[in-house]
């Protein structure tokens, strides 16, 4: 019996990663396809992905209070849902890898993107961005960060990055995730 119970686990953590892969990655598409749709289509369209976003949040919070041997896998779930819908991380590819606790590929990702913005493949102001979003990801992931990068951090981080870290390190994420969401909406 506790194998099964094991088991479930598995298969529901599997499910609630696909079901977020599937929300990040439609975010990604709509990024992709921006250009060709009109702003309208656009705003629809990305408010009804924020909106699936808030409700699995919602779906999240009520199997943490229900089930406390998946408390950690779906707290970091919820902050990476958090980010998305507060926009403190732009970048889905960002937010995918904070979800699934992928530190080594997130930094992998900014040495990618060091070398590109060296390259001229990258503007200044886009490496900036992502920059702050993986280096915030990863303090939140436990890495430690170098005071050169805790200092572009603290320079360069936007409002809502800055609400994104207070709620997640003052009320957890089981609490105040929609708090954040509707003050960036």
């Amino acid at each position: 019996m506790a194998s099964r119970g094991k088991s479930e686990t598995g298969r529901l953590r599997q499910n609630l990663e696909e079901q977020l892969d599937r929300l990040v990655a439609q975010l990604s598409d709509l990024e992709d396809c921006r250009a060709d749709l009109d702003q309208d289509e656009y705003d629809d369209t990305k408010q009804e992905t924020l909106e699936q976003l808030k409700e699995f949040q919602e779906s999240l919070s009520k199997m943490v209070a229900g089930n406390m041997t998946l408390v950690s896998e779906l707290n970091g779930m919820q902050l990476a849902i958090q980010a998305a819908i507060s926009e403190a991380f732009k970048t889905p590819e960002v937010i995918r890898m904070f979800a699934k606790k992928q530190p080594g590929q997130l930094r992998q990702r900014l040495s990618e993107l060091e070398r590109d913005s060296k390259v001229g493949k990258l503007s200044v102001d886009a490496l900036n961005q992502q920059k702050i979003e993986i280096l915030t990801a990863l303090n939140k992931l436990g890495e430690k960060l170098t005071p050169v990068e805790v200092e572009f951090v603290n320079k360069n981080a936007s409002q809502a990055l800055n609400d994104f870290v207070k709620v997640s390190a003052n009320q957890g994420a089981s609490e105040g995730v929609l708090a954040i969401a509707a003050e960036g909406t």
